[in-house]
């Protein structure tokens, strides 16, 4: 290798161009920008205000918090919905005046003051719902109404009763403990405040709720077009602000047991800013709980650090002003750029230089060499079935496949006319094998790894994996199961072609070739999943060897095959096998001679072997030219080649195109080859010279027991 490809390899491979790529699809990345303004506040105030963060200090910043960051979260339901609510200010005064009143002028016992409250804060909330939510009105305007409206009646109560509450002070120890009491060293509204967010938290992100109103403040009309009750669930995220808001207002009248004409009185702004601040938003669709405390806390220290500075008020408001302006502006063109940038960054293709490989031309003497040994395949299902990945049959010779619906079907000998659809899996069926028991083991693109029973039940074994140690990616979940085998032990070894793309976008995982891919095994006995090897470019083929002590697998753009070593002085070990196949390598399977069969989804063209060492062409191409533009692999030719344990190709198959294309999988059974192919309408059959006519895989796999 020159010197100046080891640049470009070193360019490709160790810059974290793709990095960013994969940072700016998390979720979390919405919350970078909020977390480094926190980190900037705290830095800040804690250097310049030398007892800013003393004890003492912070007690009653997390005292404050635990209130604040209440009405934040229920902004944020709001927000989330696509709707905002300008009369938490309002709600919040009116609740810490009725809860002191009815306290300490009433005497009411706190066990009823509390769900008094809650129903104020929701009757708010219920009257705002009703007029945005049913009555379809403008939320800025309506809750700007009702800030007012509220208000007044805040105001009026505050003239009849401020004398008589002033006068008085609620005897109560619960009305102590919620105001200045602590759990653990903790401030109960602190308390308060996480249990909320924990809750709010699970609700919309991991319950149906929460599902409903992100889908709506995502996009109301096809919300409503996919059966929500869009209405229903508006006036609800009302409601729930109000008794969020309630909650906060009853922790504030027992942490100060007093009321004031300007209780609340500039809260909105505040609560605002915290909101958008943390990164929840504007235009609905997008929040959490954990930005909302964010937020809230960093609005809330620099409040109190001006405050602490010796700024007037209306510097205060000042800044708050300034900062939800810049964090307006950040929300909009964050969204408006973030995918943008995605666009440029995440497809990063690498430096991989393929081999020099045997030709596969017609009389080159090698033994890939061109032929049409398949141009008289016998047709199976033509026009029936639709994208057969991969086809096995059992011991009554039945004839298995999937399709592209997401159907398993069976076809029934002898004659394979008539089938039926076995068992609906739904996803993409792929690879397929039997397990001792006679049951179906198929990996399907986007789920994992199920089995199929003899009584057709469906039973979903594996559709996640160990995480890699220290990985941005996370390669938990499985993206996209493609082949798999089974070992004498009931282990079962599949490969996962690519963790970064799904099965439509395979082109894309061809065009970075950075070894997207992985083998795992899933062990029935401890129902786990580990991932045993990877880095792999497209393995896209299992094939247990038939000494059991190791298997083969194959790697699809890498064009190669490899061993990998289960037991012996080899185990744990590696080895290619074939290294320079001049196609690209789809399925593996045994053959009744002790070799194996090797289906070629295509060939190599110099094109795109030339390609490959021009990572920078490859990525200008996926920005500027429409994907149906590329470069492709060529999957237009099909080929069956058969191989031996020391890497030696013994015979070969070929579809020029006329008959049976793009052979992704074949299967030996009782003296025929069956052919099965992504994109074909059909399953082949063709006779193998001199097979074993009474072999077939189950037999080989489990001997009587199949």
């Amino acid at each position: 290798m020159s010197f100046y490809d080891r640049l470009i390899r070193f360019r490709y491979d160790y810059l974290p161009a793709h990095l960013i790529g994969e940072i700016l699809t998390k979720r979390w990345a919405d919350n970078l920008i909020p977390f480094l303004v926190l980190i900037s506040v705290i830095a800040t105030f804690g250097t310049i205000i030398p007892d800013f963060f003393t004890i003492g200090s912070l007690s009653d910043t997390t005292r404050q918090l635990g209130e604040f960051g209440i009405i934040v979260i229920a902004m944020m339901i709001v927000m989330v919905s696509g709707g905002i609510d300008l009369s938490v200010a309002s709600t919040f005064a009116l609740v810490n005046m009725a809860a002191l009143g009815l306290t300490s002028i009433a005497g009411w016992p706190i066990g009823v003051v509390f769900p008094a409250a809650l129903l104020i804060g929701a009757l708010v909330g219920l009257v705002n719902g009703l007029l945005i939510g049913y009555m379809r009105l403008r939320a800025f305007l309506t809750t700007l109404v009702t800030l007012v409206i509220v208000r007044s009646i805040v105001d009026l109560v505050y003239l009849r009763y401020a004398t008589d509450m002033a006068g008085k002070f609620p005897d109560s120890p619960a009305w102590d403990f919620l105001g200045a009491g602590t759990l653990l060293q903790i401030p109960v509204s602190f308390c308060a405040l996480i249990i909320v967010a924990v809750v709010v938290h699970l609700i919309i992100s991991r319950m149906k709720p929460g599902w409903r109103i992100m889908a709506i403040g995502g996009a109301r009309r096809s919300a409503y077009n996919v059966g929500i009750f869009v209405k229903r669930d508006i006036c609800l995220t009302y409601v729930a602000s109000g008794v969020l808001v309630a909650i906060a207002g009853f922790l504030y009248a027992t942490r100060l047991s007093s009321v004031g004409a300007d209780t609340g009185v500039g809260l909105e702004l505040m609560v605002l800013t915290g909101a958008v601040v943390g990164g929840n938003s504007l235009g609905g669709g997008r929040g959490s709980a954990a930005k909302a405390v964010m937020g809230a806390l960093t609005v809330l220290l620099l409040t109190n650090g001006l405050i602490r500075l010796g700024l007037q008020s209306g510097a205060t408001q000042v800044f708050l002003g300034a900062m939800l302006l810049f964090a307006v502006i950040v929300d909009i063109r964050f969204v408006k750029n973030r995918y943008k940038i995605l666009s440029k960054v995440y497809v990063s293709p690498t430096f991989f230089p393929l081999p020099q490989a045997q030709s596969a031309e017609a009389g080159s003497g090698t033994p890939y060499a061109a032929n049409d040994r398949l141009r008289d395949v016998e047709l199976i299902g033509l026009g029936e079935i639709d994208g057969p990945e991969d086809v096995i049959l059992d011991n009554n010779d039945d004839l298995y496949t999937g399709n592209r619906i997401g159907d398993i079907i069976r076809f029934q000998a002898p004659d394979y006319k008539r089938h039926e659809i076995f068992a609906h899996c739904g996803g993409r069926p792929l690879g397929l094998a039997f397990d001792k028991k006679g049951n179906i083991l198929v990996c399907i693109g986007g789920m994992g790894l199920y089995s199929i029973g003899k009584d057709r039940s469906i039973t979903k074994l594996t559709d996640e994996t160990n995480r890699t140690p220290w990985s941005i990616i996370d390669d938990s979940r499985l993206s996209l199961a493609d082949d798999l085998d089974v070992a004498p032990d009931g282990r079962v070894f599949f490969s996962e072609a690519t963790k970064r793309y799904e099965m439509n976008d395979w082109s894309v995982d061809c065009l970075e070739s950075r070894g997207n891919g992985r083998i795992l095994c899933y062990d029935p006995s401890t129902r786990k999943t580990k991932t045993i090897i990877r880095n792999l470019v497209f393995p896209n083929g299992i094939c247990m060897a038939h000494d059991n002590n190791s298997f083969f697998f194959a790697e699809t753009w890498g064009c190669r095959i490899s061993r990998y070593w289960l037991a012996g002085p080899k185990a744990g070990k590696i080895e290619r096998i074939l290294p320079n196949i001049p196609g690209y390598p789809d399925n593996i399977n045994r053959a009744s001679d002790g070799n194996y069969w090797l289906a070629l989804v295509g060939v190599r063209t110099p094109s795109l072997d030339l390609a490959m060492t021009m990572p920078g062409f490859r990525k200008r191409m996926s920005r500027r030219v429409a994907s149906d533009e590329w470069l492709f692999p060529n999957i237009n030719t099909g080929c069956v080649v058969k191989f031996n344990d020391q890497g030696e190709v013994l015979d070969s198959f070929w579809d020029r195109g006329e008959n049976h294309p793009m052979v992704t999988s074949m299967r030996e059974h009782r003296g025929y080859l069956y052919l099965g192919g992504l994109h074909n309408n059909r399953i082949g059959r063709i006779r193998i010279p001199g097979a074993d006519a009474s072999w077939t895989g189950m037999k080989s796999y489990w001997g009587d027991r199949a």
